[in-house]
């Protein structure tokens, strides 16, 4: 029986500079699609896949995160007088219980690799996830419950992957791939952003991952890979052999939110697929077009 995944690290220090000036003040995870911030989508997934414990690795300026998971007191008593309680109870449920959030700060940006060593003490010896809220996923049921379902079988390290045209392949951490079921592949070798010949597959990770502690035994060295970053890819290529690594194609559609052509989609796609607002957005396009 494989350990369960009971902690999950949201690496949020990135300063979100395609989306200024917005983001001058405001941290790019908390920039909305239809009313919620990223951060929260990216949080709510977590939970329905069984999150117990959430650690946030945050920079400079992202102490409105830190506010908007925790009690606005004087925003809930007005909103109690006034009898909405509707609103209310949405608030308050997007509170985790005390002692299940916690923040660590990566002071330089020196990769997603090292941005998840910085939660190395939060995690202690266990399997945990790692969720980009940048990469937004439309799925029911959530693309990481979808990836618990497979790793209860699967075990190892676990990523969410979907196919990329081949010239975008320079973008992307891409498996080489041993075998592969149409859903399920078995990585022999993880290459970062290699250029399109040299692509072993266009089969690309996206932020979603199941991943083992020994996995930090690789990031300790602190080796710095493309771009001169600390990257996880690098260090989980170092896993497969002692580690099965798998790569899950999820049912669901991905929205990269860290560009402004996928977040103006993801705002689309999720206000359709929102009952109360699916015909009148869908009028609105028609009628802009």
């Amino acid at each position: 029986m494989v350990q369960p995944v009971r902690k999950a690290v949201f690496p949020v220090a990135g300063l979100g500079t395609r989306f200024l000036p917005a983001t001058k003040v405001m941290p790019k995870e908390m920039l909305p699609i239809v009313d919620k911030p990223l951060i929260q989508y990216a949080l709510e997934e977590a939970m329905e896949a069984g999150i117990e414990e959430f650690v946030l690795v945050t920079g400079r300026g992202k102490n409105l995160m830190e506010d908007h998971f925790d009690h606005a007191y004087e925003l809930e008593a007005i909103l109690s007088e006034r009898g909405k309680f509707a609103e209310l109870e949405v608030i308050e449920r997007m509170t985790p219980d005390p002692g299940r959030m916690s923040y660590t700060r990566q002071r330089r940006p020196r990769g997603l690799g090292h941005a998840v060593w910085c939660a190395r003490q939060f995690i202690a010896g266990e399997p945990f996830a790692v969720v980009l809220p940048d990469d937004l996923i439309l799925a029911a049921p959530g693309c990481l419950k979808q990836m618990m379902d497979v790793y209860q079988e699967a075990g190892g390290n676990l990523v969410a992957v979907e196919d990329v045209p081949r010239e975008q392949t320079d973008q992307y951490g891409i498996l080489d791939v041993e075998s592969d079921d149409g859903r399920l592949a078995k990585a022999r070798g993880l290459i970062e952003k290699p250029v399109p010949e040299e692509a072993p597959s266009t089969l690309s990770i996206i932020g979603r991952y199941i991943l083992q502690p020994e996995v930090f035994d690789h990031l300790d060295k602190h080796e710095e890979g493309t771009s001169g970053e600390i990257q996880l890819t690098d260090a989980l290529a170092k896993t497969i052999g002692d580690t099965a690594f798998h790569g899950l194609r999820f049912d669901g559609r991905r929205f990269d939110c860290g560009t402004k052509i996928g977040f103006v989609a993801a705002n689309v796609a999720y206000a359709i697929a929102r009952d109360e607002m699916n015909g009148d957005v869908r009028e609105i396009i028609q009628s802009i077009l």
